[in-house]
């Protein structure tokens, strides 16, 4: 029988959703697209991070953040979204919380509104389509910061 140990592996390295104490970055995702929610939460699940929750909007991630908190580590949010935008809940989850980390999710060609959230508090953004390598980059830059 062998076992994973008789084949170390050259290319293995501690995924990028742990803290240095071995417990998983807990993040909160708010979009209102599901399959762009769950591409989300599959990229950052495979990464050792904790989904904690998602939200379909705005208004329901500012609660859901103000109900977690201090548990989430990070929130993604999508820009465009209804009942109240992206940039709009980033500035009340920062009101509420100052030491928030939160990163963007925005389509192509949304570069205004990119920078409207970077001003607002924004710690950094993802541009759609995602790309695995991408989100994992811009996520765990900001929380090792």
């Amino acid at each position: 029988m062998r076992h994973k140990g008789d084949f170390p592996s050259l290319n293995e390295k501690d995924p990028e959703g742990l803290k240095d104490d071995g417990t998983p970055y807990r993040v909160l995702i708010v979009d209102d697209s599901l399959f762009i929610a769950k591409q989300l939460g599959q990229i950052l699940t495979s990464a050792g991070f904790e989904v904690l929750a998602t939200s379909g909007d705005g208004e329901a991630g500012v609660e859901k953040y103000k109900e977690l908190f201090p548990k989430v580590d990070l929130v993604t949010m999508d820009i465009t979204m209804p009942k109240l935008d992206g940039i709009s809940a980033l500035k009340q989850i920062r009101e509420f919380d100052t030491n928030s980390r939160v990163v963007m999710v925005s389509a192509l060609g949304k570069n205004d509104l990119v920078k409207d959230a970077l001003i607002a508090g924004a710690k950094n953004y993802i541009v759609k389509p995602l790309d695995r390598n991408k989100v994992l980059e811009r996520i765990v830059s900001v929380l090792k910061k």
